[in-house]
């Protein structure tokens, strides 16, 4: 996404706040803690506390949490209920948003296969693809994508999820944008072009697992190398030995 803020849809009646994108990103992992937190009965948790396990400054946490409107108690924190349904409100997850997915190869089946989604505001309720066979799955319709545009149209569908190879992504986000879909999630390997007003969010797998192979690669070498400084100077000790 280009810009550096956000600005959440008033799809409830809500009052529109801008939030820089590493604080919706910071979020949700908040939100994950506090759930294990209200698993074991607390009642109010501190942004130090908060800051402490998510190995970020106490002074981040704050002013992340200032976004979703709550005010702490003193010497207590934040009520944790209460601080759960303000970060649930400000990311939207309490309201929930229909979707339509398309491409149903490996990629889109474990995404349809999947209803976590829904825990975060997101039901997707129709599937498309190439093959003008009707089919199911997970319960979840799949139509000729030949049907998508009229289908978004008269259902009034704001979110599209692209699952597509990269050589079909283009075209399906232009169709996505120009039936009226306003917010894209594209899983497919390759940056849309889309207009400005239109909300896009690249979820760039490569990218992750770049990140993840290059750190394996540094720490497997760390120990390799350990190992060969350690037996260098066993071979001296034995050599002055000698």
């Amino acid at each position: 996404m280009k810009s550096s803020n956000v600005k959440l849809p008033n799809t409830s009646g809500k009052k529109i706040i801008s939030a820089p994108i590493p604080t919706l990103k910071r979020l949700p992992k908040y939100l994950s803690y506090l759930k294990r937190l209200k698993k074991i009965n607390a009642e109010y948790v501190s942004a130090t506390e908060i800051a402490k396990e998510m190995n970020f400054s106490s002074i981040q946490v704050r002013k992340d949490i200032q976004y979703t409107g709550i005010i702490g108690e003193p010497k207590k924190g934040f009520e944790l209920n209460e601080l759960i349904l303000k970060i649930n409100s400000f990311l939207n997850w309490d309201n929930m948003e229909d979707a339509f997915l398309v491409g149903v190869g490996g990629l889109g089946k474990a995404i349809l296969g999947y209803d976590g989604f829904k825990n975060y505001g997101l039901d997707i309720i129709a599937a498309f693809d190439l093959s003008e066979r009707k089919n199911t799955i997970n319960e979840i319709e799949v139509y000729p994508v030949s049907k998508l545009s009229d289908l978004i149209k008269r259902m009034h569908i704001n979110i599209g999820v692209i699952t597509v190879p990269a050589s079909a992504a283009q075209e399906i986000a232009d169709c996505m944008v120009e039936a009226g879909i306003i917010a894209i999630w594209n899983f497919a390997p390759v940056e849309l072009q889309v207009p400005s007003d239109i909300i896009l969010e690249n979820v760039q797998l490569s990218q992750s697992l770049a990140v993840l192979t290059h750190k394996l690669s540094q720490k497997l070498i760390k120990p390799k190398s350990k190992k060969t400084k350690n037996k260098n100077s066993k071979n001296k000790k034995l050599k002055d030995k000698q």
